[in-house]
């Protein structure tokens, strides 16, 4: 299984992924080069971005990837 099917597998369990996710949940360290290569397989990727805090409390924002709506 490739980093792609193990990202779409968990966009399609999950809904969505993020970089930390990416990189706990699937030992994947380059999130965005990967969506970049599901974009070219035709996939619609719909990004959001959302704020938090990092370990040190100090506030941050990331980028949420899921796939259309017309692709899960």
């Amino acid at each position: 299984m490739t980093q792609v099917d193990r990202i779409l597998d968990y966009m399609n369990r999950f809904g969505s992924i993020t970089h930390a996710e990416a990189v706990a949940d699937l030992g994947v360290m380059r999130l965005a080069a990967r969506i970049s290569d599901i974009e070219d397989l035709g996939y619609k990727v719909e990004r959001s971005t959302e704020k938090g805090k990092n370990r040190y409390g100090e506030k941050t924002h990331y980028t949420r990837y899921s796939l259309g709506k017309d692709e899960s």
